[in-house]
């Protein structure tokens, strides 16, 4: 590799350059994955003690340097431990995005052959569309999830297995208050509601808005860990909102709702 040769510097190589940059990049992504958390005042805080750590060790501060250095020590284990969700929600984030990848390439290559067959076996939303403007009207609590790219056998583990095709009857049905079943949430994939009450991870999102129950925190919460969708009809107002990625949109109307399920999951 030629280095590059700059006066009064150290000789420096191409892949040096590379490698900072690689490395820039991966500290924007984490930045950008942790912002607005709690896990990035936590990490400023390891900044504060690392950066102590280094001065008092530079001004010869032995008592000082000694118990931050331990502190660093046995905080590699505890921030394991501390940050397991994030680390697992990171680790799926990156095995979504790499399945996500090698999908969209098989896709690209089997597209013309599969074209007919993949029109044919699009997702109906109107059975969606349908329930959740009649459970709107009625004021009638639900909420549903959308199967994307991550596997939900686990919580649909927690619930009861339906495996129907999905309709609006059948999915009123299920969260009509009488119903056993209406509790929870429902995991569907596609045309096929996979699972009736089933439990659901609720999010510790500080910043969410101290109003919203149970249900509304479970719906964020699952598309926080999860590549997922969730729909949720209130049932004390009858509004109609939706979550991804942490993220919830209220008071959405039913053609809202149907571009944002077609846009996002055909």
């Amino acid at each position: 590799m030629i280095p590059l040769l700059i006066p009064g510097l150290p000789s420096v190589r191409l892949i040096d350059i590379i490698d900072i940059l690689l490395v820039t990049l991966f500290f924007f992504y984490v930045y950008r994955f942790v912002r607005g958390t709690n896990v990035m005042r936590i990490f400023w805080a390891i900044v504060i003690i690392v950066i102590s750590w280094q001065l008092t060790a530079r001004l010869d501060m032995r008592l000082s340097s000694g118990i931050l250095e331990q502190v660093v020590s046995v905080g590699l284990i505890a921030l394991v431990i501390i940050f397991q969700p994030e680390i697992r929600k990171f680790l799926l984030l990156v095995g979504t995005k790499t399945t996500a990848a090698g999908d969209s390439f098989k896709k690209r290559l089997l597209f013309w052959k599969h074209n007919l067959s993949q029109q044919n076996n699009s997702t109906s939303f109107e059975p969606y569309i349908q329930a959740c403007m009649h459970m709107s009207q009625s004021k009638t609590g639900a909420l549903i999830i959308f199967k994307r790219q991550n596997e939900l056998d686990d919580f649909i583990a927690t619930g009861e297995t339906i495996d129907a095709t999905a309709s609006a009857p059948l999915l009123e049905s299920l969260f009509f208050k009488n119903s056993p079943l209406h509790d929870g949430a429902v995991i569907v994939r596609r045309n096929t509601i996979l699972a009736a009450r089933c439990i659901l991870p609720v999010s510790s999102n500080p910043d969410i808005d101290p109003n919203l129950g149970l249900r509304h925190r479970s719906a964020i919460g699952i598309t926080e860990q999860l590549d997922a969708i969730s729909v949720i009809v209130s049932e004390e107002t009858g509004a109609i909102s939706y979550a991804v990625n942490g993220q919830i949109f209220h008071n959405v109307s039913p053609l809202q709702l149907r571009q944002f399920l077609e846009k996002n999951l055909n």
